[in-house]
């Protein structure tokens, strides 16, 4: 049971759905939420396409139980980034235990790994129902988990990023900031007017560098320390100007417990520090995308049940992990739904070269089976 078949993952590779909200022109989830419920109807499994956003569909398959049993919610996503620098992305290649192609590892084969599970689960009798959420655009703003939590109730959750075989309790989170500074414009031969904007930056880029060293103070057994860094810096029109703003990019990386209203704090008080030491500077701040991290008990009955399930699989226990990135288990965590993260092993995630392992997908799929034998039965 659980075998995934070796031309599903090789043909969800070969469906181009780079995501259109990070490469204009980028083709989107169509034609993969097409593919994904038409193989969820062929294989004798419900499918329902939801299109709140046109043109961004997710799939919801579902192997209904026969009543009285728990939901367990299977998640991943369509979309990818990027292809730019690769050859043939999406034509799919073997190589050994090695599938190499794009959306491989992050993430087609957990979503492969999922479907196969919910197949062979509806083979079980189960009195729950397994449920797949075959979502978009997770890669930028998680529009298709949102419209997925308000149609799909579960009682427990897996998200089958990739996590090397590790089973992830926790990932971090981020927040997306703005400082603009404004200074006042004027031509180069008369600095008597101008105030330059890239210049009063100066002591904020100083100041956020003295943010990051203190938050490494902080740590969290699975995830490290919290961090901060300016990711974008853009100001001036030309080289016989005074530029009169200049704007930094932010990101902040959150650990469990800490908050977007804690970072706009911070952020807060750190420019009010640099307003001290220039009373002239003038400088606001503004809050562009809060993604929250996530956290769920170890002793929680839903890790017992992965770890059980996933020590049979893999033939050893697995790896109690947190992830660094961001994942969509924030978002049905937040739904009061108890989530867990358990994927394949590779690399490559938004590289060049990108594989995923055919034997640690199996082992996945395997595991996702004899979770749902204890959630749903």
């Amino acid at each position: 049971m659980a075998a995934v078949p070796l031309d599903l993952l090789e043909r969800l590779v070969a469906i181009d759905s780079v995501n259109p909200s990070l490469v204009p022109g980028g083709a989107g989830e169509a034609e993969i939420a097409a593919f994904v419920a038409g193989w969820a109807r062929d294989a004798g499994l419900e499918a329902d396409v939801l299109e709140a956003t046109p043109g961004r569909p997710s799939v919801v398959v579902r192997a209904r139980g026969t009543g009285g049993g728990r939901t367990l919610l299977l998640c991943g996503h369509l979309d990818t980034v990027t292809v730019e620098g690769m050859e043939r992305p999406h034509a799919p290649r073997t190589a050994g235990d090695r599938l190499y192609g794009r959306g491989a590892y992050d993430m087609k084969a957990g979503l492969a790994a999922a479907l196969a599970a919910c197949r062979d689960a509806a083979a079980l009798g189960l009195g729950g129902d397994v449920v797949v959420a075959a979502v978009a655009d997770e890669e930028h703003a998680s529009l298709g988990v949102q419209e997925v939590l308000r149609h799909v109730t579960a009682d427990a959750a897996i998200v089958t990023e990739p996590t090397e075989l590790e089973l992830v309790v926790a990932h971090k989170g981020f927040v997306w900031s703005e400082v603009e500074v404004r200074g006042q414009a004027a031509h180069g031969s008369r600095p008597h007017l101008g105030v330059d904007a890239i210049v009063k930056a100066g002591p904020i880029l100083t100041a956020i560098g003295e943010l990051d060293a203190a938050l490494g103070a902080t740590t969290h057994p699975l995830l490290g320390r919290p961090s901060v860094h300016a990711s974008l810096i853009s100001g001036g029109e030309e080289l016989s100007s005074y530029p009169p703003r200049c704007t930094i990019g932010l990101e902040r990386r959150t650990l469990p417990g800490e908050t977007g209203a804690d970072v706009e704090r911070e952020l807060a008080a750190l420019l009010e520090r640099c307003r001290a030491a220039d009373p002239a500077l003038d400088a606001a701040q503004r809050t562009l995308l809060v993604r929250e991290p996530f956290e769920i008990d170890p002793g929680h009955e839903l890790v017992a049940a992965v770890r059980e399930a996933a020590t049979e699989a893999l033939g050893a226990e697995p790896v109690l992990g947190g992830a660094s990135y961001w994942a969509d288990a924030a978002f049905i965590a937040a739904a009061g739904i108890p989530t867990v993260m358990l994927g394949p092993g590779g690399e490559g995630a938004h590289a060049a070269v990108e594989w995923v392992s055919r034997s640690d997908t199996e082992k996945v799929a395997r595991a996702l089976v004899g979770v749902a034998r204890r959630v749903c039965a």
